[in-house]
């Protein structure tokens, strides 16, 4: 089987946009109280990504999509701005362990059996001190059709989350409605869940 991914992110058009999330956007500040190292996982077309580097900071995307990747660098030029890109495949690929100042992850899709997996691998690529900040789709999403996967399966529950977070400091959690107008594919109210902790 094909990677969709790469089919989806096939054509010149950015389906997400090239704006970053309004999360990452609003919390940004978070990433410029010295910390210079951050990830992008599962990035996309990398509007996330050139946004936190317009902000000098020194970024590397990983997507699965090779497609995603080269959009990430094409956007990153155009902006001015240089991003390390990197393909893996963040079910199975390992990640480099305390690295990165920061980590980040936005709408990162995947089956609740591998969600642990990728949620620990955040974690693991950031150093002691460092910030995790995801905004993911909640399994309400399925309700509203206005973005994400259309099964529950693929979506998160907000108590495996809070159980993931046990031990960690937890500087924002928030669990609701958020208007999202992220190009063609996010587009309306949508159910999310937030996180921010530190290691």
């Amino acid at each position: 089987m094909g990677n969709p991914w790469n089919e989806r992110f096939g054509s010149e058009q950015y389906v997400y946009g090239e704006e970053p999330n309004l999360f990452i956007k609003s919390q940004v500040h978070r990433l410029k109280k010295g910390r210079k190292k951050v990830v992008c996982f599962a990035e996309g077309e990398g509007r996330n990504a050139v946004y936190i580097a317009k902000q000098g900071l020194d970024v590397t995307a990983y997507d699965y999509a090779l497609n995603g990747l080269k959009k990430t660098e094409a956007l990153a030029e155009s902006n001015g701005v240089k991003i390390k890109t990197e393909q893996k495949d963040l079910i199975h690929d390992s990640v480099p362990s305390a690295e990165f100042d920061a980590a980040i992850m936005v709408f990162g899709h995947f089956a609740k059996q591998d969600q642990k997996a990728v949620f620990d691998k955040l974690v693991t690529a950031v150093k002691p001190g460092g910030i995790v900040m995801l905004e993911v789709y909640s399994e309400d999403q399925v309700h509203y059709g206005t973005g994400g996967p259309k099964t529950v399966d693929m979506l998160y529950d907000p108590a495996d989350l809070l159980q993931w977070l046990k031990g960690f400091k937890v500087v924002h959690f928030f669990y609701g409605e958020q208007e999202r107008i992220e190009g063609q594919l996010h587009t309306g109210t949508g159910h999310v869940i937030q996180i921010i902790l530190e290691k």
